[in-house]
């Protein structure tokens, strides 16, 4: 006999699904995590910019977004790429992406994003006591530089930063230099956020919540999930090999998430980001801390692998190939800012799941009271996973809270 409250499903074992896995363990319940992956190098949880950035509530639906479209597709250096035959696809997507693109719009997710930023890291450090992650974080701010070109974007981000409460430290061109030496004088100001952080190798992180999961507890099921019925209320899921009944179950796995919710009757505009990274191996001692570039959307983090260069937005799906193009992007840029670096090497495409408001999904289906909902974080699902693992143990406990949750409900698209 347990003295588990119940039984939890949760689909998806990336940052998202193991941190919502341990908080949901905290709380006493029985989680088993399903997932066609064991986790490693594959996702985005392993292969993404390793950035913990409480300050990035400033979405890409913005008003001058719009007008800097055209210029960023046609440029070769730039941050946004299509791959032309997905746009069929994608024109619903973008339809609303273009209607969110107003003010007002805009600073409403920047607050409700900014609420849980906000909460982001000490989320992380409630779980990384139960771990060691000596040499694999590193609390020495996060620095982003500009030239002169689109000066009022910066300006506009910096103003909603200010009016939110994201701290934020202005840099003039000697002290991004006294920061970072070796980065080539190309800029023309820039912003450090001292409070940010950055993981040395995200993928060992996630792999060691990933046992702690198992150690407190946590089953793991190595299995593809086919489709999602109902028994008495009570959610059954499929997989490949067997089926499994559940009091809850819990969405969880990025940007494959919308062929489940689907299956569950809700129509939710998910769409993927693809970004990309390379390394240079045994570069990471030319920057202190993760650079990024604001006019290419391009960045750079130190980190046991060597220098590992991240960026670009290319709305191309989830089974479209790697784009040599976006790779040769990212050598181009990094060279643009620093010399002497090598051939690169550990090219790899990911997919981060992205609605066209910029405010992820976290809470229950409008449909199924016992179907639960944490996807749809963009460029920052590993800086949320554990406040969202946090946060969606609460609702699943049925506990009050301070939070303003509606925001992130799947209720807004309906």
């Amino acid at each position: 006999m347990n003295n588990y409250k119940s039984h939890i499903g949760i689909i998806g074992a990336g940052i998202q699904g193991v941190c919502c896995g341990l908080f949901l363990i905290k709380k006493g319940y029985q989680v088993t995590l399903f997932d066609n992956n064991e986790p490693g190098n594959v996702s985005a949880s392993y292969g993404n910019a390793g950035h913990f950035s409480p300050y990035a509530s400033i979405p890409l639906n913005r008003p001058d977004v719009l007008t800097d479209v055209p210029a960023m597709l046609m440029s070769s250096t730039g941050p946004l790429a299509l791959k032309w035959n997905y746009i069929h696809k994608m024109i619903p997507w973008f339809y609303q992406f273009i209607k969110n693109c107003s003010k007002k719009n805009m600073m409403h997710t920047a607050k409700y994003m900014h609420q849980i930023l906000d909460l982001a890291i000490p989320a992380y450090d409630e779980l990384f006591e139960e771990i060691d992650i000596s040499q694999l974080v590193e609390k020495k701010g996060i620095m982003y530089i500009w030239n002169d070109q689109n000066l009022k974007s910066r300006e506009l981000e910096i103003k909603i930063r200010d009016e939110i409460g994201a701290e934020q430290q202005l840099l003039n061109k000697k002290e991004i230099h006294d920061l970072e030496p070796n980065i080539k004088k190309i800029y023309h100001a820039g912003v450090f956020y001292k409070k940010a952080r950055h993981a040395r190798n995200p993928g060992k992180i996630w792999l060691k919540l990933f046992d702690l999961f198992k150690k407190k507890g946590g089953t793991f099921k190595k299995n593809n999930v086919e489709t999602i019925n109902f028994s008495n209320e009570k959610p059954l899921i499929k997989t490949t090999e067997s089926e499994f009944k559940f009091d809850k179950i819990l969405i969880a796995c990025g940007a494959f998430s919308k062929q489940l919710t689907e299956q569950v009757n809700e129509k939710i505009p998910l769409d993927t980001e693809r970004g990309y990274h390379i390394n240079f191996k045994n570069c990471d001692h030319l920057i202190s801390r993760p650079v990024v570039f604001s006019n290419r959307g391009f960045g750079m983090t130190p980190m046991e692998q060597g220098l590992r260069v991240v960026g670009t937005v290319e709305f191309g799906g989830l089974k479209n190939p790697k784009s040599n193009n976006r790779i040769k992007n990212l050598v181009n840029n990094a060279k643009f800012l620093l010399d002497g670096l090598p051939k690169h090497d550990d090219e790899w495409l990911g997919f981060r799941p992205t609605l066209p408001d910029y405010l992820p999904v976290i809470g229950p289906s409008k449909n199924y009271k016992n179907v639960f909902y944490s996807f749809g974080h963009h460029h920052l699902g590993w800086t949320l996973g554990a406040i969202s693992g946090k946060i969606i143990s609460g609702m699943i406990a049925e506990e009050n809270t301070n939070l303003d949750l509606k925001p992130y409900s799947s209720l807004r698209f309906s």
